[in-house]
Protein backbone atom coordinates (compact mmCIF):
# COMPACT_ATOMS: atom_id res chain seq x y z
CA UNK A 1 0.00 0.00 0.00
CA UNK A 2 1.26 3.24 -1.06
CA UNK A 3 0.74 6.43 1.13
CA UNK A 4 0.00 9.69 -0.55
CA UNK A 5 -0.45 12.99 1.46
CA UNK A 6 -2.49 15.82 -0.90
CA UNK A 7 -2.48 19.35 0.04
CA UNK A 8 -2.93 22.84 -1.88
CA UNK A 9 -4.16 25.61 -1.19
CA UNK A 10 -8.06 26.96 -0.99
CA UNK A 11 -10.19 26.85 -4.02
CA UNK A 12 -7.57 24.54 -5.99
CA UNK A 13 -10.05 21.70 -6.02
CA UNK A 14 -9.00 19.46 -4.15
CA UNK A 15 -12.47 17.89 -2.70
CA UNK A 16 -13.48 17.15 -6.19
CA UNK A 17 -10.13 15.47 -6.73
CA UNK A 18 -10.15 13.71 -3.11
CA UNK A 19 -14.18 12.38 -3.94
CA UNK A 20 -13.12 10.83 -6.95
CA UNK A 21 -10.10 9.03 -5.34
CA UNK A 22 -12.29 8.00 -2.99
CA UNK A 23 -14.61 6.29 -5.06
CA UNK A 24 -12.10 3.91 -6.89
CA UNK A 25 -11.39 0.52 -6.11
CA UNK A 26 -8.72 -0.16 -3.85
CA UNK A 27 -8.25 3.15 -2.53
CA UNK A 28 -9.54 4.83 0.35
CA UNK A 29 -9.41 8.99 1.31
CA UNK A 30 -8.56 10.57 4.95
CA UNK A 31 -9.46 14.31 5.58
CA UNK A 32 -7.62 15.86 8.25
CA UNK A 33 -10.58 17.89 9.00
CA UNK A 34 -12.83 14.95 9.25
CA UNK A 35 -10.44 13.65 11.50
CA UNK A 36 -10.35 16.35 13.88
CA UNK A 37 -14.25 17.08 14.25
CA UNK A 38 -13.97 13.32 15.18
CA UNK A 39 -11.86 13.68 17.99
CA UNK A 40 -13.24 16.59 18.97
CA UNK A 41 -16.71 14.26 19.92
CA UNK A 42 -17.13 13.90 23.46
CA UNK A 43 -15.51 11.36 25.09
CA UNK A 44 -12.33 11.70 22.39
CA UNK A 45 -9.24 12.86 22.36
CA UNK A 46 -9.51 16.40 22.10
CA UNK A 47 -12.79 17.28 24.02
CA UNK A 48 -11.77 17.78 27.34
CA UNK A 49 -8.20 19.86 26.65
CA UNK A 50 -10.49 22.14 24.70
CA UNK A 51 -13.21 22.32 26.45
CA UNK A 52 -10.64 22.76 29.87
CA UNK A 53 -8.77 25.52 27.62
CA UNK A 54 -11.87 27.24 26.71
CA UNK A 55 -14.50 26.70 28.79
CA UNK A 56 -18.16 25.31 28.59
CA UNK A 57 -19.49 28.29 26.85
CA UNK A 58 -18.03 26.48 23.53
CA UNK A 59 -20.28 23.36 24.07
CA UNK A 60 -23.93 23.49 22.40
CA UNK A 61 -27.11 22.56 24.23
CA UNK A 62 -26.44 18.82 23.68
CA UNK A 63 -22.69 18.99 25.41
CA UNK A 64 -21.00 18.56 21.82
CA UNK A 65 -18.12 21.44 20.85
CA UNK A 66 -19.92 23.81 18.32
CA UNK A 67 -17.46 25.05 15.88
CA UNK A 68 -18.92 28.25 15.39
CA UNK A 69 -19.05 28.91 19.32
CA UNK A 70 -14.98 27.57 19.47
CA UNK A 71 -13.78 30.19 16.47
CA UNK A 72 -15.60 33.18 18.32
CA UNK A 73 -13.82 32.26 21.27
CA UNK A 74 -10.57 31.88 19.34
CA UNK A 75 -11.48 34.93 17.10
CA UNK A 76 -8.24 37.67 17.03
CA UNK A 77 -6.29 35.73 19.90
CA UNK A 78 -3.12 34.07 18.53
CA UNK A 79 -2.09 32.65 21.24
CA UNK A 80 -5.05 30.47 22.34
CA UNK A 81 -5.28 29.96 18.39
CA UNK A 82 -1.62 28.09 19.16
CA UNK A 83 -2.90 26.57 21.89
CA UNK A 84 -5.64 24.75 20.75
CA UNK A 85 -3.66 23.93 17.05
CA UNK A 86 -1.27 22.34 19.84
CA UNK A 87 -4.20 20.30 21.20
CA UNK A 88 -5.85 19.27 18.02
CA UNK A 89 -2.87 19.09 15.32
CA UNK A 90 -0.63 16.18 17.46
CA UNK A 91 -4.23 14.35 18.25
CA UNK A 92 -5.04 14.74 14.14
CA UNK A 93 -1.49 13.31 13.29
CA UNK A 94 -1.71 10.39 15.95
CA UNK A 95 -4.96 9.12 14.51
CA UNK A 96 -3.42 9.26 10.95
CA UNK A 97 -1.11 7.30 11.78
CA UNK A 98 -3.43 4.47 14.04
CA UNK A 99 -5.39 4.73 10.10
CA UNK A 100 -2.14 4.01 8.17
CA UNK A 101 -0.57 1.06 10.29
CA UNK A 102 -4.42 -0.27 10.49
CA UNK A 103 -4.90 -0.81 6.50
CA UNK A 104 -1.35 -1.99 6.44
CA UNK A 105 -2.20 -4.62 8.43
CA UNK A 106 -5.80 -4.80 6.83
CA UNK A 107 -3.83 -5.53 3.44
CA UNK A 108 -6.64 -4.72 1.02
CA UNK A 109 -5.71 -1.14 0.21
CA UNK A 110 -3.45 -0.21 -2.74
CA UNK A 111 -3.53 3.45 -2.15
CA UNK A 112 -4.29 5.58 0.80
CA UNK A 113 -5.06 8.86 0.20
CA UNK A 114 -4.58 12.04 3.29
CA UNK A 115 -5.55 15.51 2.73
CA UNK A 116 -4.42 18.27 5.18
CA UNK A 117 -4.05 21.78 4.44
CA UNK A 118 -1.51 22.10 6.73
CA UNK A 119 0.50 18.91 5.20
CA UNK A 120 4.05 20.46 5.08
CA UNK A 121 3.61 22.66 8.26
CA UNK A 122 3.01 19.60 10.19
CA UNK A 123 5.79 17.56 9.19
CA UNK A 124 3.17 15.21 7.19
CA UNK A 125 6.24 14.36 4.90
CA UNK A 126 7.96 11.56 7.51
CA UNK A 127 4.43 9.57 7.52
CA UNK A 128 3.62 9.45 3.56
CA UNK A 129 5.19 7.65 0.63
CA UNK A 130 4.67 11.22 -1.48
CA UNK A 131 3.34 14.48 -0.93
CA UNK A 132 1.07 15.75 -3.63
CA UNK A 133 0.30 19.12 -4.59
CA UNK A 134 -2.97 20.23 -5.83
CA UNK A 135 -2.81 23.67 -7.92
CA UNK A 136 -4.60 26.08 -9.93
CA UNK A 137 -3.78 29.58 -11.41
CA UNK A 138 -4.71 32.36 -8.32
CA UNK A 139 -7.56 34.07 -10.65
CA UNK A 140 -9.29 30.52 -11.37
CA UNK A 141 -9.13 29.84 -7.38
CA UNK A 142 -10.21 33.44 -7.02
CA UNK A 143 -13.73 32.46 -9.31
CA UNK A 144 -13.68 29.72 -7.65
CA UNK A 145 -14.28 30.69 -4.17
CA UNK A 146 -16.34 33.73 -5.29
CA UNK A 147 -18.91 31.45 -7.08
CA UNK A 148 -19.01 28.82 -4.81
CA UNK A 149 -18.59 30.31 -1.13
CA UNK A 150 -19.54 34.11 -2.11
CA UNK A 151 -16.33 34.88 -0.48
CA UNK A 152 -15.09 38.66 -1.11
CA UNK A 153 -11.71 39.67 -2.69
CA UNK A 154 -10.73 40.89 0.86
CA UNK A 155 -11.28 37.41 2.48
CA UNK A 156 -9.25 35.63 -0.25
CA UNK A 157 -6.75 38.16 -0.18
CA UNK A 158 -6.44 37.38 4.16
CA UNK A 159 -6.94 33.60 3.27
CA UNK A 160 -3.96 33.64 0.25
CA UNK A 161 -1.36 35.43 2.26
CA UNK A 162 -1.99 32.96 5.57
CA UNK A 163 -1.16 30.26 3.25
CA UNK A 164 2.34 28.15 1.87
CA UNK A 165 3.71 30.76 -1.45
CA UNK A 166 2.87 28.41 -4.78
CA UNK A 167 7.22 27.89 -4.74
CA UNK A 168 7.17 26.83 -1.24
CA UNK A 169 4.49 24.15 -2.07
CA UNK A 170 6.48 23.38 -5.31
CA UNK A 171 9.74 23.02 -3.46
CA UNK A 172 8.34 20.31 -0.65
CA UNK A 173 5.95 18.53 -3.19
CA UNK A 174 6.88 15.14 -5.33
CA UNK A 175 3.93 15.85 -7.80
CA UNK A 176 2.44 18.49 -8.94
CA UNK A 177 -1.26 18.16 -10.41
CA UNK A 178 -2.59 20.93 -12.47
CA UNK A 179 -6.05 21.80 -11.93
CA UNK A 180 -7.08 24.66 -14.29
CA UNK A 181 -9.04 23.12 -16.88
CA UNK A 182 -11.77 20.29 -16.20
CA UNK A 183 -11.91 17.78 -13.88
CA UNK A 184 -11.28 14.54 -16.77
CA UNK A 185 -8.16 16.68 -17.59
CA UNK A 186 -6.97 16.34 -13.97
CA UNK A 187 -8.15 12.50 -13.58
CA UNK A 188 -5.95 11.77 -16.46
CA UNK A 189 -2.74 13.46 -14.69
CA UNK A 190 -3.75 11.19 -12.11
CA UNK A 191 -4.16 8.23 -13.73
CA UNK A 192 -0.29 8.91 -15.15
CA UNK A 193 0.96 9.33 -12.18
CA UNK A 194 -0.49 6.05 -10.87
CA UNK A 195 0.24 3.80 -14.06
CA UNK A 196 2.41 1.57 -11.67
CA UNK A 197 0.08 1.18 -9.23
CA UNK A 198 -3.20 0.01 -11.11
CA UNK A 199 -6.02 0.22 -9.33
CA UNK A 200 -7.20 -2.58 -7.64
CA UNK A 201 -10.13 -4.07 -6.26
CA UNK A 202 -10.71 -4.80 -2.42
Amino acid sequence: MKVIGVTGGVGAGKSAVLGWLDKRPGCRVIMADQAAHRLEEPGEACYEPLTALLGTEILDASGRIDKGKMAARIFGDGELLQKVNGIVHPAVKAYLLNQIEKERAAGKLSLLFIEAALLIEEGYGEIVDELWYICSEESVRRQRLKERRGYTDEKIDSIFKSQLSEQDFRTHCDVVIENNGTLEEVYTQIEKELGEYQWQKQ
